[in-house]
């Protein structure tokens, strides 16, 4: 008996790699097997697909029935494979034709009744299958999922024999469409009433894809400044969007929104632990900062969160990837993000200006601080001080402040200029891009050393500082780094002084 080959995927990390379904049927006391290192959702498809297949008006094979889900070493979990056996099942047992099974890729849970139930995590399998010049069918709730990458072709059907019937030359199937499109609805830079710095540096940000960090007391304005930053981000390409929201698939397809070509935004609360940030579990699942790629991480309260969960930030904030590993499970992950950082300038919370109510010692306020490690803060690019905002610029009536889109058209146009030159953003210039397009002239060299060995910057400091000073120099237009775009990157280093005290 010659054995059928029918395909579907699964899911490692965000990809979805190819499982070919081999269905033999033989000779023998009648039995059924599936090989290939299935997991005990996979087992327990045996008795879903053979209950599927007899209530939907199909015989099932008295016949031993072998199916493997190659490749072999390849960890298979959940029902999503219930489909493709199904199918397998019937072609080697003549009731549907084989070589229809091709040109098609199979996803779904069967219940008992024959219904396809959705699996989630469709999508990466959507662009999975159009590189492979086949079509995708799932259920109807995970079809919209799965045509979010244009170029797939993505059929949808409700029932076992709705399958079989379009397999077999009959109507059946629904093509699948994305779900409408939303437009992004951001908080308006306008509402920022002052804080003409923050603004300032926040557009600086936005334009190299710096991290940054603000330093102030409560109330004064630094969740607000950080809400308004996805607003000012110019929209994803679609591929970067794809790999976005593949990410925030595997957390369920109801993490994807009308608006899901718009950056994220993730703010975890200060209690979170590692694992939340990172990523994690017996099946590998992305954390806060995958959630936040091509996007913002904002970590408010940041002298709030454990020493040790902070510190795991410092390799993906440098590589843009984040490596999980378990005993049996290993998962890659991306997370190219933008951190953004409020902090408390002492543990009680006010600053210098209020120092009739600080009881905070000077040891104190420097052992608040210390509470980020210099590696850390090395990997920051911009810090800045957000002075509380005085009651008469709060009760000032005028000229509103300019609002997101203004900010945006800059960004945009600085954005352009670094695509342009380097084929990326200044945030990832090396240090031989650094040398071709970051160049200073003698005396801004020499400025820039002199501030290197009176603040005791660290090499990485150094170069930061250089690709921030490019990034204003975007913002001006200017082909060359300056001298007020030089000392404009270095003001935006407060917390160097902190350790020269």
């Amino acid at each position: 008996m010659p054995v059928t080959i029918a395909y579907a995927r699964a899911i490692d990390g965000i990809h979805a790699p190819l499982v070919t379904i081999e269905t033999h049927l033989a000779n023998g006391l009648p039995a059924f097997q599936i090989v290939g290192l299935p997991e005990a959702a996979v087992r327990e498809s045996r008795d879903r697909v053979r209950a599927a297949i007899q209530t939907s008006g199909f015989e099932f094979p008295r016949r031993r029935i072998t199916v493997n889900l190659a490749p072999a070493d390849l960890p298979k979990d959940g029902g999503r494979f219930d489909l493709g056996i199904a199918l397998g099942i019937l072609a080697a047992s003549q009731q549907i034709p084989a070589e229809a099974l091709a040109r098609h890729e199979f996803l779904g849970e069967l219940g008992l009744d024959g219904q396809l139930r959705p699996v989630g995590s469709t999508l990466a399998a959507g662009i999975a299958a159009a590189d492979a010049e086949r079509t995708l069918v799932v259920s109807p709730d995970d079809g919209p999922e799965a045509a979010l990458a244009s170029r797939a072709r993505v059929l949808t059907g409700s029932h076992l024999t709705a399958v079989c019937a379009a397999l077999s030359g009959r109507d059946g199937l629904t093509p699948a469409h994305p779900p409408e499109r939303a437009p992004p609805m951001h908080p308006d830079l306008a509402d920022v009433r002052g804080q003409h710095q923050a603004r300032r540096a926040l557009e600086i940000a936005a334009a190299g894809g710096h991290h940054l960090l603000m330093v102030g007391p409560p109330g004064s304005g630094k969740s607000m400044l950080a809400a308004r930053i996805p607003g000012i981000l110019p929209p994803m390409e679609e591929a970067e969007a794809l790999e976005t929201a593949a990410i925030h698939s595997l957390r369920g397809s109801a993490h994807l929104r009308g608006d899901w070509r718009a950056r994220p935004f993730r703010s975890p609360h200060h209690t979170a632990s590692g694992v939340a940030l990172v990523g994690g579990g017996s099946t590998p699942r992305p954390g806060e900062i995958s959630l936040a790629h091509q996007g913002v991480l904002f970590l408010d309260e940041l002298t709030e969160f454990a020493r040790s969960v902070l510190d795991v930030l410092r390799e993906p904030l440098e590589t843009g990837v984040i490596h999980i590993s378990r005993a049996a499970r290993q998962a890659e992950f991306p997370a190219r993000f933008q951190l953004v950082g409020a902090m408390n300038p002492c543990p009680q919370g006010f600053d210098c200006d209020l120092a009739e109510r600080c009881e905070c010692t000077p040891e104190q306020r420097a052992r608040h601080r210390k509470r980020l490690s210099a590696p850390l803060l090395d990997r920051i690019d911009l810090v800045i001080e957000v002075p509380r905002i005085p009651p008469a610029d709060l009760a000032a009536t005028g000229d509103p402040a300019e609002g997101s889109a203004a900010v945006a058209a800059r960004v945009v146009r600085a954005r352009t200029l670094q695509h342009a030159r380097q084929d990326g953003l200044n945030s990832a210039l090396d240090g031989t891009g650094l040398d071709r397009h970051a160049a200073l002239a003698a005396k801004d060299r020499q400025l820039l050393d002199k501030a290197a060995e009176r603040f005791r910057l660290s090499a990485r400091a150094y170069h930061r500082i250089l690709r921030v000073a490019r990034s204003i120099a975007d913002l001006n237009g200017a082909e060359q780094i300056a001298t007020p775009h030089l000392t404009e990157a270095l003001s935006y280093r407060a917390l160097d002084h902190w350790r020269t005290q």
